[in-house]
Formats: C-alpha cells, structure tokens, sequence
C-alpha cells in the first residue's frame, strides 16, 4: 500500500494559448508522516522520436508531509519552441506530471496535449513558418494515463545514499535463517 495517493488532479485553464503557463490543481492524501519532501515535476516531451527534445519545465519540493489531506496548484513555464523542432509544434503530444519521494517516481500522470492553430483559416491552409503565438494548446484533461510504482516510503539509511559500508557477503558474515537481502521482499524494482 502507498504512503500517499493522489486523490484529484485537475487541469486549469484548459484550452489556452500555447504560450500561457501550465496550471494544475493537485489533490492527495498522505496515510503515514514522511520524513522528506514530496518531488513533482512536469514534462513536455517534444519528440514522440526523440527524447532529446524532452523539457522539464518545473520541479517542485513539497513539505513536510505530515499524515491527512493536501490540495495545491502547481504551475509551470510553457515549453520552449525553439527547443521542439517546427515538424513537432503542431499535432498530439504528451505531458507529464510525476511525483517522487527519496528519488523513487510512484506515481506519473501522463496527459495527451493537441496542439493546433485557434482559426480554422490557419488550420486549413498553415503558414510555412508556425505562428506560435496562434498555437491553442489543448490538454485531454478526462483521460490521463496514470502509472504507480511501488516503492519504499521508509527506506533504511543505506539504501538512501547515507549508507555505512556493509561487508562483502562471505560464508562467514551471512546468516544462514534469514532472508536473502538481495531477494527482501520490502524491495520493490521501479518499472
């Protein structure tokens, strides 16, 4: 079970100008307090080819995370479009809105983004060089494709980068009744 669920995001400002920033209102519940901030971050994938033209467009820590209900808006710059080739401005690509604790993603929210001319005249016969202060952007918002990720909310001091150096494991420092530790069944791999 997670330590936090995401309870809502909603889209604000949707439709609008390519240009405007990202506005999201994000909802979640935290079941058990949390040591360390909560990391989300939003990203404009600019190539569906290449991942390159990728752009993190915000990252944010929230905290500290005490046990009970949260709501904030995060907002974001627009890509930049002179890092997104011509080709790629215009038509369907994706957002992505994730969340990290301890630099472990558990949840990403993942949003088709239509991007399109506002008149119809532009969209039927398009300039040859994109006017992108015309560009609408249009986010879909009623179906986000959401992927969680187990992780480990309360991980031990070694498995977090303030670690000691363990011994190598030998015959003679390894207990013969316990679990394997490569094989713990509290580790769970990111997929």
């Amino acid at each position: 079970m997670s330590a936090v669920n995401i309870t809502n995001v909603t889209v604000l400002d949707n439709p609008t100008a390519f240009l405007s920033p990202f506005q999201f209102e994000i909802s979640y519940e935290c079941l058990v307090p949390l040591e360390d901030d909560l990391e989300w971050k939003l990203t404009y994938v600019g190539s569906a080819e290449d991942e390159t033209y990728d752009q993190l467009l915000e990252s944010v820590l929230v905290g500290p995370v005490n046990v009970g209900n949260y709501r904030f808006v995060f907002q974001a710059d627009p890509p930049d479009p002179s890092k997104i080739r011509e080709e790629d401005i215009i038509g369907v690509t994706v957002l992505l809105l994730t969340c990290s604790y301890m630099g472990q993603e558990f949840i990403r929210v993942g949003y088709y983004v239509n991007n399109d001319y506002d008149d119809e005249q532009l969209r039927e016969e398009p300039p040859p060089r994109i006017l992108i202060d015309r560009v609408q952007r249009n986010i879909l918002a009623d179906k986000p494709r959401v992927t969680k990720f187990p992780i480990n909310f309360h991980p031990d001091p070694n498995e977090n980068g303030e670690q000691q150096q363990q011994p190598p494991i030998s015959p003679e420092n390894r207990a013969d009744d316990g679990p394997d530790p490569v094989q713990s069944s509290d580790q769970h791999p990111q997929q």
